[in-house]
């Protein structure tokens, strides 16, 4: 199985009289979203099961990839690890499955999945981690991707390794 962990692009800061779940993405965020959306729907499967946290921010990246989705608390603001890992089928499913969700909470999945234990990662706004299950406890890292490398990518700027 593939699982790719998607956070939410950049947001609005909290404000009173506005829940959490309300927040919406900033104009940057939208950018950041459309590029890695532009990124990911390339290289996804037609068939990919996508699961998005109920929150605002998160509904609107989800959306940037112009694909069915589902809600889910599961992979909500306040999920645990272990929760988002379990509500993507990982590491026995079948197929890529995709989660947009939050930090602190991604981090702690992608550290849970590949050494478990969920440590404290850091997943950028608007990133994700690819990750794949190779079957008997182990997994790989098939890409990281942030929106600031796809900006570079836009202007003709290609960084070599």
């Amino acid at each position: 199985m593939e699982l790719i962990l998607w956070r939410h692009a950049d947001a609005e800061d909290a404000t009173p009289g506005k829940s959490d779940l309300e927040r919406s993405l900033t104009a940057k965020g939208e950018k950041q979203a459309r590029r890695v959306a532009d990124w990911l729907g390339k290289r996804l499967p037609k068939d990919a099961r996508i699961l998005a946290s109920p929150a605002q921010r998160a509904q609107q990246t989800a959306r940037a990839l112009a694909r069915h989705f589902e809600t889910s608390g599961d992979v909500g603001t306040a999920a645990a690890p272990q929760s988002v890992l379990t509500a993507a089928g990982w590491p026995d499913g079948d197929g890529t499955v995709v989660v947009v969700g939050h930090q602190p909470t991604l981090g702690k999945a992608a550290a849970l999945a590949l050494t478990g234990k969920p440590d404290d990662w850091s997943v950028q706004k608007g990133a994700l981690w690819w990750l794949e299950s190779r079957g008997r406890g182990a997994a790989r890292v098939r890409a990281v991707v942030a929106p600031d490398m796809l900006s570079s990518e836009r202007r003709g700027v290609r960084r070599e390794s």
